[in-house]
Formats: C-alpha cells, structure tokens, sequence
C-alpha cells in the first residue's frame, strides 16, 4: 500500500491546512519565530509518516513514527502556548481534536508496525 493511501498520513496533511490557516491570524512579529515553528512541526507530522514508510525495515519505520509522533506532542503544546497568548480564539478546540485523532491513528499505525 502507498503512504499516500494511509488514512494517518491523509489526516496529517489536513492538519497542516488548518495549521496553516489558524496561524494567519497570528502577530507579525511572530512570523519567523512560533508561528514558523508551530508549521515545521505541522508539516514533521506527515514527512516523517511518508518517510517511514520509505524504509526497509520496521523497525526503521516505527523511528520516524516515533519522530512524527514527537511533532504532535510538540505541535500540541505549542498550540497550547499560542492560546496563553491570546493568539488564537476558542476555535483552537476543534483543532486540538484533530491533533488527539492523529495521536490515535499514529499509535495504532505504531502498534501495527511493531507486530511485523
């Protein structure tokens, strides 16, 4: 199967999109500091999901799931940390339901890799 068919690898990159579109809003003189790192982190999630599976070996693959998984956790906080700014409104919940649904899905796909 091609990563690009996985359903973790799909809700990654719609992520990023609404990454993306809830740091617009964010403060001009935020633009090269978290609003740059809350995107890279964003976009770790998927590379590292699509790099992963490009390896030989399960135990490859499970080290850059662990490594996208980090960038969730990290993607997660800083959120977090952007909301304790004021940065961003209430919206922000349903953007963190989407980083919780991409937790599950990269466990399970973690899970599964570990059983091969």
């Amino acid at each position: 199967m091609d990563y690009k068919d996985l359903d973790i690898w799909i809700q990654a990159r719609k992520l990023v999109k609404q990454v993306y579109l809830t740091t617009q809003s964010f403060p001009r003189e935020e633009q090269f500091a978290l609003t740059s790192q809350i995107r890279r982190c964003a976009i770790s999630v998927s590379s590292n999901i699509a790099e992963g599976c490009g390896r030989q070996t399960a135990k490859e693959t499970i080290h850059f799931l662990h490594i996208s998984r980090g960038s969730v956790y990290e993607l997660e906080t800083q959120l977090i940390l952007a909301q304790d700014l004021d940065y961003v409104d209430s919206n922000i919940d349903v953007l963190l339901s989407e980083i919780e649904r991409v937790k599950k899905l990269l466990n399970g796909f973690i899970n599964y890799h570990k059983k091969l």
